[in-house]
């Protein structure tokens, strides 16, 4: 057992973090013979899917491994604690909403700035680090070009090109690569006892995505999701079909984000209510509820941020299957013999390139991807789907 296990198909970044694991252990001890490619600040960065976060969390629990000659070896307390969250010297920052506050930038300075008080390093982890705006980068930098000692700092992004120049410059990459439809299958097979030949559409489908292969695996109605998205294409008759496919793709998103994000925002508020003794009566009971009301407003700007946030990522997910069904139609249209990511709508897919052309297919991708970046840059999303149906219905 290891706390690398769940990356899957990423042999060398996991061989780079063991080695870098081991120099830092002979750091801590004291030894002679160098860090073994430790540093104090790292980049991850891979495709979504594939495993940034989790290579991310797994180095710091083996940066905690309490076991000699062994880090990262998955059974000891230091390891343990770290991969459930619950190790005091690490912390693990995820943006919640569309972008990373001012506020937690400043917290991973303080966090860094701390000695560490049971483990041996006081690490901060920083998903989707790319969320974050240019003063908070900022933030961030200085712990970065002021580490102290015993303190590491653990980007996650998809691309180097999503930091400032300035941070990228000054951590240690770890690339990660998509890992291969037939490695996601065996894990899914061996490790959510998943049967095979759904293991294997489930994979293929999601295009080397993990965490969306087992959710694809293990449950009808993300199938029925993707199903629908999928649907679209054959939906695009005239202008009002058009918009009203782009209107049922968004409100479907929404709709996701609903049912990912309700439970947990319920929970939070009467968590906080409690806390707050929201209802209580009593002598000082009327200053206390005015902070409470602020502190409840508060948490539901938060929860609207992250429900933003949740509505978007579903958007996405939905148009890069959408993109994928696309390139199915243009590797049939120029013949490539390549497995198609959909295959179980090869007939769909081959319907549609003998009536079109490789030039309007490639028109159409552009469009979905023209699409995703429009959401990046904060365009309603309806306004972009509406945009981008309307583009798919000329070609």
């Amino acid at each position: 057992m290891s706390v690398f296990d769940d990356l899957v198909g990423q042999e060398v970044v996991v061989a780079q973090l063991q080695a870098a694991a081991d120099g830092a252990a002979r750091l801590i001890a004291g030894e002679p013979e160098g860090a073994g490619g430790m540093t104090h600040a790292w980049l991850f960065t891979g495709p979504p899917g594939s495993g940034r976060s989790v290579a991310a969390r797994a180095f710091a629990a083996a940066l905690q491994c309490q076991t000699r000659g062994e880090p990262g070896c998955g059974h000891c307390e230091g390891c343990t604690q770290a991969l459930s969250g619950a190790h005091p010297d690490v912390a693990m920052i995820v943006p919640e909403g569309l972008h990373l506050s001012i506020a937690d930038a400043r917290d991973v300075i303080l966090r860094s700035s701390r000695a560490p008080t049971r483990g041996r390093w006081q690490v901060t982890l920083i998903e989707d680090a790319d969320r974050m705006e240019e003063r908070t980068s900022n933030t961030v930098l200085k712990a970065i070009e002021e580490p102290p000692p015993h303190s590491v700092l653990l980007l996650c992004a998809p691309s180097v090109e999503d930091l400032l120049p300035t941070i990228r410059s000054r951590c240690r990459l770890a690339s990660l690569r998509t890992p291969p439809s037939d490695a996601v299958a065996r894990v899914l097979v061996q490790r959510d006892g998943v049967d095979p030949a759904m293991a294997a559409f489930a994979a293929q489908a999601a295009q080397g995505h993990i965490g969306r292969a087992k959710r694809l695996a293990t449950d009808e109605e993300a199938r029925r999701e993707r199903r629908d998205v999928l649907s679209l294409p054959r939906s695009l008759q005239g202008v009002g079909s058009a918009l009203h496919a782009a209107a049922d793709l968004v409100d479907a998103a929404k709709a996701e984000a609903t049912t990912l994000t309700q439970g947990r925002d319920v929970a939070e508020k009467e968590s906080l209510s409690t806390a707050l003794g929201v209802g209580a009566t009593g002598k000082g009971v009327t200053g206390g509820a005015r902070g409470a009301a602020g502190a409840l407003k508060d948490l539901e700007k938060r929860q609207k941020s992250r429900g933003t946030r949740t509505q978007r990522d579903a958007l996405d997910r939905a148009l890069v299957d959408l993109a994928a069904f696309y390139r199915d139609v243009l590797q049939l249209q120029l013949a490539t013999g390549t497995a198609l990511v959909h295959g179980d709508l090869g007939d769909q897919a081959a319907t549609i390139a003998r009536a079109t052309t490789p030039e309007s297919t490639l028109r159409r991708i552009d469009a979905v991807l023209a699409c995703r970046g429009a959401l990046d840059a904060n365009v309603a999303p309806l306004l972009a789907v509406e945009a981008m149906a309307l583009a798919l219905r000329t070609g």
